[in-house]
């Protein structure tokens, strides 16, 4: 026994959290069973939508939707890339991670909009949700599948319930941040006219801050996508579980080819929303020119 031990007592605080847990499986239990319902029924139901559809056809539309929000030379890179991820067999995985990271990220973002919102009107608010949201950011990302496997059984809902977990904090900050970045002098200017803090909130501050929120809703993605196939660990279908498979088998080729599709899901999703929250970088893209020519038809007949 070291010294210390006899003047420290021993805090079991990992004791308390699995009582915690132990108390809401038992008293808790259908909530859980209509969260693991729900979550899975959507999460299949989009992956099931996902992969009726042809994947060359998907990979039209998705190029397309590329060209359209931010450029062609996006929408070129976003059909190579596919083809690729398509001639490696890892087509149907990707829509699985696709459909995860889809659900989970809607889920974040209803959550993290309005809490953000909260914080940036609230110093109280604010004082108590940074600490949560440190904690949330700091806790390793597997220890997050412990509970959630506890409460969820293996499979894809546990997956989705970390992912929430894990993206939430930057769509919070970000929100909170992007409303306290608003100029105080057009706030005043709003309230001086007699504006209530709702038409405030809709029509100043939130039209303002959306860049920044759409760089926070950027971070709950890429979060997401990474606990996604952090969560193929605990049976979550997709590429996370064809990369645990392959270390669990050293099968050296699965790995590379699970991770490269990882890789250019990730590029695709980032670049579509980093030109959504920024309009210079849509200078390019389809709409943009779409809109132009109509300008100049209309000039040219004014």
């Amino acid at each position: 026994m070291n010294p210390e031990d006899s003047v420290i007592p021993r805090l079991p605080v990992g004791d308390w959290v699995k009582d915690g847990v132990d108390w809401l499986t038992d008293n808790a239990s259908g909530l859980f069973d209509l969260i693991k319902v729900v979550f899975s029924t959507v999460t299949e139901g989009l992956t099931d939508g996902l992969t009726a559809v042809p994947a060359l056809v998907m990979i039209v539309l998705l190029a397309l939707v590329a060209w359209a929000v931010r450029s062609w030379k996006l929408a070129l890179g976003t059909a190579v890339m596919f083809l690729v991820v398509l001639s490696m067999g890892q087509w149907e995985h990707m829509m699985e991670t696709t459909a995860l990271v889809l659900v989970a990220t809607v889920i974040a973002v209803v959550i993290a909009i309005p809490v953000g919102i909260l914080a940036a009107r609230s110093r109280v608010a604010s004082a108590i949700v940074r600490p949560i949201l440190d904690f949330m950011q700091t806790m390793p990302a597997f220890v997050y599948l412990i509970p959630t496997v506890v409460f969820f059984s293996i499979g894809v809902v546990p997956g989705i319930v970390s992912t929430i977990i894990f993206a939430l904090p930057p769509g919070v900050r970000m929100t909170e941040l992007g409303i306290r970045q608003v100029d105080s002098e057009t706030v005043e200017a709003g309230e001086a006219f007699g504006a209530t803090p709702w038409q405030i909130l809709s029509g100043i501050q939130l039209p303002l801050a959306v860049p920044t929120i759409m760089a926070g809703i950027n971070q709950v993605i890429m979060l997401a996508l990474s606990m996604g196939v952090i969560a193929g660990m605990v049976g979550a279908p997709g590429l996370g579980k064809e990369v645990v498979a392959g270390i669990s088998t050293l099968d050296l080729p699965l790995g590379v080819e699970a991770g490269l599709s990882v890789v250019f899901l990730a590029v695709f999703l980032d670049r579509l929303t980093a030109a959504l929250g920024d309009p210079g970088d849509r200078t390019g893209s389809l709409l943009n020119v779409i809109a132009r020519a109509r300008a100049r038809r209309a000039a040219a007949g004014a």
